[in-house]
């Protein structure tokens, strides 16, 4: 089995709970009522995007991000 390392974000909603979304997979987004819930389900949103690619024939995207902070000054 091909494993595959994706980067992925974590919001708190202002009415409680987790929004989850992989930048490097456009559109791939889902949320959970706790952080567990949200990475459960980021990782399974995550299996069907990838299974959906390769069933139609599409390529499985490589990360390529970078992360790193800004200062900005008030």
């Amino acid at each position: 089995m091909e494993k595959h390392h994706y980067t992925v974000i974590l919001e708190r909603e202002e009415g409680g709970g987790y929004h989850a979304f992989c930048p490097a997979l456009k559109g791939c987004h889902t949320q959970g009522d706790t952080l567990d819930d949200a990475l459960a389900n980021i990782k399974e949103a995550i299996e069907v995007y990838l299974e959906s690619l390769r069933k139609h024939g599409e390529l499985v995207p490589v990360e390529d991000i970078l992360i790193k902070p800004v200062e900005v000054a008030l």
